[in-house]
């Protein structure tokens, strides 16, 4: 009776494994967060934010091996592309969805496009004729993409948007409210400085898998652990770090 005991825990344990790696294989699965504070920080060297914390609780969870970097938008996306990233946490992009599956969704985030105090923004065609800092990369909103009337300045990051912004180079910047109060504590910026922000889309992120990293990682059961981790309240556990 012991030995049965013995095998059927065995059994079991082998069982819990194989549910979240489809194919064992001796490669770590690469992951991926966008270099933008609060989700993804890079201080000399040592990674931090909210999606990298959540993206590295999931993988210890699926006791997954990984290599986990932060990297900016644009090289995300090509890694997608390509298979040579595995796992990221981001907005869907339609130029991405003959290469990831979307696992699950986590809270929607407003866009917004906003200035200096006194420039109060009520409608996107009052933006037209005026300079935006736009994140190299990324894609907030169809309706100021597609109007050529609107000036976009691409910037590497928030920071260096709201320094031009500071600066008076451009009139606006555009991306979700946390990042832009996030770049502007860094350099200072308190809330008086901006003027009221003008809502452009809401739009959100998911956690994606790389459709060539089946043989990985089983899509459905990152599914059923990172939705169970969404349950409990971890992303807001998370988040109060950051704030």
């Amino acid at each position: 009776m012991k030995k049965f005991n013995f095998f059927l825990i065995i059994t079991l344990l082998v069982t819990c494994h194989q549910q979240v790696t489809a194919h064992p294989s001796s490669e770590p699965l690469q992951v991926r967060t966008i270099a933008i504070a609060p989700y993804g920080v890079d201080f000399r060297g040592e990674l931090s934010g909210i999606y990298y914390d959540l993206a590295s609780a999931l993988l210890t969870k699926a006791g997954l091996e990984s290599e986990h970097h932060i990297f900016p938008y644009g090289r995300i996306m090509h890694e997608l592309k390509i298979g040579k990233t595995d796992l990221t946490i981001m907005f869907k992009y339609k130029e991405l969805a003959d290469y990831v599956d979307y696992i699950y969704p986590l809270p929607t985030l407003k866009n917004v496009v906003i200035g200096r105090k006194g420039s109060d923004f009520h409608s996107v065609e009052q933006l037209e004729k005026l300079s935006i800092a736009y994140l190299r990369g990324a894609k907030f909103s169809d309706d100021i993409d597609n109007n050529p009337k609107i000036l976009k300045q691409t910037v590497s990051d928030f920071h260096q948007g709201l320094l031009m912004l500071k600066k008076g180079r451009v009139d606006a910047i555009i991306g979700p409210m946390a990042p832009i109060i996030s770049a502007a504590k860094q350099i200072h910026l308190g809330k008086d400085f901006f003027g009221k922000p003008l809502i452009v889309s809401e739009r959100t992120p998911w956690l994606q898998l790389s459709k060539k990293s089946h043989d990985k990682v089983s899509p459905k059961q990152l599914k059923v652990i990172f939705s169970k981790m969404m349950a409990q309240g971890e992303l807001e556990k998370i988040q109060l770090k950051y704030q």
